[in-house]
């Protein structure tokens, strides 16, 4: 069994993303967080009857994505991050708006993620 630490800081927003297989990783992390983490979790379920309740920090947004629908975890990942991690023409206040720790299923260790 594969052994991460996991040290998002209280600045971070906070990725999760994976499917039906990775539920009870993403329902423990979910329940080590403080109450004003702040983030987005994606998962893929085969079907509507496979979307269950997941608690979560009161700024975390939960985003079920259906196969039978065509939705893919890899491709909403993509656009949040390309939304939260812009390359060109940021505005932001600094390196710490622009930063995203993230666990993503199968990608190994949850890492910081910046668009510097």
């Amino acid at each position: 069994m594969e052994s991460w630490s996991w040290n998002p800081g209280a600045k971070d927003r906070i990725l999760l993303a994976g499917d039906e297989s990775s539920l009870d990783v993403i329902r423990t992390i979910l329940a080590t967080l403080p109450a004003n983490a702040r983030g987005q979790v994606f998962v893929e379920v085969a079907t509507a009857a496979d979307v269950e309740t997941l608690d979560a920090p009161g700024r975390f947004s939960i985003c079920w994505l259906l196969r039978e629908r065509g939705q893919r975890v890899q491709r909403s990942v993509d656009a949040w991050l390309s939304e939260m991690l812009p390359v060109s023409g940021y505005q932001g206040g600094g390196p710490e708006d622009n930063e995203v720790y993230a666990w993503i299923a199968g990608s190994g260790a949850p890492r910081v993620l910046t668009s510097n």
